[in-house]
């Protein structure tokens, strides 16, 4: 066994072990923080595959902005977790049934690799990876692309019309109504007779 190999399989563990721990912890933060572990051994197996613009964008985007943000809401928000803890057996159907299927898919990558039957492999671009990732995202794949970026703009307002409520014990502030103050409204002179101070 190669160096190489095992730090593939090293990473891989560590990866296989944080995204459990990301769906079995029920602290939000710990899951967070456990998110943060996989995306680290995720870059670091793209590192292994010589796909340095991917990896150093995972640690740049995802660990760097999109986890903070996550941590953040998750700490701010005041979500009760136990009530949707409640309808959580109602979901397990459809979670089950996703994860054989993507089970399946998985075991039939595998498997299809395993005996060889796999296609051809794509040709080595001469120039760098970034290069080739920006050729196909913003000349082969443009209309995809900006499909997925309009697609996740809905869910970033869907997301926060469904966490926006009033809250009772929220304060706030009316301008208007800053504006519109007097002197005779914050100060109030009083008159004191003036006499010997008291012995």
């Amino acid at each position: 066994m190669t160096f190489s190999t095992f730090t593939f399989y090293a990473f891989a563990a560590i990866l296989i072990f944080a995204a459990l721990r990301v769906i079995t912890t029920r602290n939000p933060v710990h899951a967070a923080l456990w998110l943060v572990l996989s995306f680290f051994t995720a870059a670091g197996l793209w590192l292994l595959l010589r796909a340095e613009f991917l990896a150093i964008a995972l640690v740049l985007v995802y660990v760097g902005a999109v986890m903070v943000l996550f941590l953040f809401v998750v700490m701010m928000l005041d979500v009760n977790f136990d009530s949707l803890r409640q309808h959580f057996r109602s979901y397990l159907p459809i979670g089950a049934a996703v994860g054989v299927l993507v089970l399946f898919e998985m075991a039939l990558v595998i498997i299809d690799s395993a005996i060889g039957r796999s296609t051809a492999e794509p040709p080595v671009p001469a120039a760098s990876n970034t290069r080739a990732l920006g050729q196909l995202l913003y000349v082969d794949y443009v209309y995809p692309f900006e499909i997925a970026a309009v697609v996740l703009l809905v869910a970033i307002i869907a997301a926060i019309a469904l966490t926006h409520r009033e809250r009772k014990e929220r304060k706030q502030q009316d301008p208007a109504l800053q504006v519109k103050v007097r002197r005779e409204d914050r100060v109030r002179l009083v008159n004191l007779r003036s006499g010997k101070p008291p012995a």
